[in-house]
């Protein structure tokens, strides 16, 4: 049963709007919000401003903050001017709520409310505790979490850590990521074709271990001479995952896909899809593809895989990094057509059941509630 609801005026804070996990959660929430009759604006605070990736509900307001500041060069008296512009947009707005996304964004919006009496909800998106070198980061968390009415994680483990990190935060939270009704109700195609497409989807950058996937998908292609490899997304790591390919005389079977901007086409043309990440904060793109009826396989990677797939038993759960079980889960997959169309009617009813836009949205009403901000 939905929670009771009053409408709200929400001040929703991102680091941009080009294409990326959390830009694209950011779009679901907002027009979530919105269809309920909500207000809801839309601020990306990138210095260099871009523009909105993603379809924005007309009814969202989006401002940009680099339109509110005279210069966009990144500079200390730059981002002194940008966080007086963000303090004046919300003393100016009034909102009921601040919900802010990544942790650049997240320290912007508590130093730019402070005083103003305006509740903040600082949301993790990744394991910060994953990212070892990034030691900035971790300065957050200690100076600027524990002044946010809430900081909001997307899994069990991520809150635990933050809960045994001795932090002085007020509330922690675990709100998933919803997945788009959209992909809940895709036709995915019948695939009686002989060509079978795996498909894995990421940034090509370090933590995605590509080059690891490649690896595997090379030792099973002379098994599965009618299977290929889509790798959806783009990257530093280009060239360099391009050569590994042509040294292996698979540019054939491997395709470099690029940036999507309708991941459904990918998700529907596709046999079974690999996560073989080193960590992740919420796997959107593994969340997707359940979503969509796919069968996987993922790397029981922090955090996010274990929880996703109710530890195990909607997907196949590979020990971290384990690149021999990797090759011996994909082969069965590979080889099973029964058992992939089982294993991804599981996956779409799960995530349905637990990760659709209104069982979502509930959650954050019960956090507002929580915190006596619903009206």
């Amino acid at each position: 049963m939905a929670v009771s609801h009053s409408f709200m005026k929400i001040l929703l804070l991102t680091s941009s709007m080009s294409l990326g996990g959390a830009e694209r959660v950011a779009c679901r929430l907002a027009n979530g919000w919105t269809s309920r009759g909500d207000q809801v604006v839309l601020m990306p605070t990138f210095s260099g401003r871009g523009d909105c990736f993603y379809e924005v509900s007309p009814d969202v307001r989006i401002v940009y903050l680099a339109d509110r500041v005279s210069s966009r060069a990144k500079t200390l008296v730059n981002q002194i001017a940008r966080l007086a512009a963000l303090r004046r947009f919300i003393a100016s707005e009034r909102p009921d709520i601040v919900v802010s996304f990544l942790p650049n964004v997240n320290a912007a919006a508590v130093i730019a409310s402070a005083g103003l009496g305006i509740p903040i909800v600082v949301c993790e998106r990744t394991d910060p505790f994953a990212r070892t070198k990034e030691y900035w980061l971790h300065r957050v968390f200690r100076f600027a979490y524990p002044f946010a009415k809430v900081l909001m994680v997307q899994t069990r483990a991520v809150a635990s850590k933050f809960a045994a990190s001795n932090r002085l935060l007020r509330l922690i939270w675990v709100i998933q990521n919803p997945v788009s009704e959209e992909l809940l109700s895709l036709k995915r195609d019948d695939h009686v074709a002989a060509d079978k497409h795996l498909l894995a989807v990421g940034r090509l950058s370090e933590e995605k271990q590509f080059d690891l996937l490649i690896r595997v998908f090379a030792r099973l292609s002379g098994r599965h001479s009618t299977w290929s490899l889509r790798i959806v997304g783009e990257g530093d790591l280009r060239s360099k995952l391009w050569n590994q390919i042509a040294e292996l005389g698979l540019e054939s079977r491997i395709a470099l896909v690029g940036q999507s901007d309708n991941i459904s086409d990918e998700l529907a043309r596709a046999d079974a899809f690999v996560l073989s990440s080193s960590f992740e904060g919420f796997p959107n793109a593994l969340l997707e593809a359940m979503a969509a009826g796919l069968p996987c396989v993922a790397f029981d990677c922090p955090s996010g895989p274990r929880e996703m797939t109710m530890n195990g038993q909607t997907a196949l759960l590979v020990a971290q990094n384990d690149e021999p079980a990797l090759e011996l889960n994909l082969d069965r997959l590979m080889r099973d057509d029964n058992f992939r169309q089982t294993l991804g009617s599981q996956a779409r009813e799960s995530m349905l059941e637990h990760f659709g836009m209104e069982r979502i949205l509930d959650k954050w009403d019960l956090l507002f509630e929580e915190i006596g901000v619903v009206r």
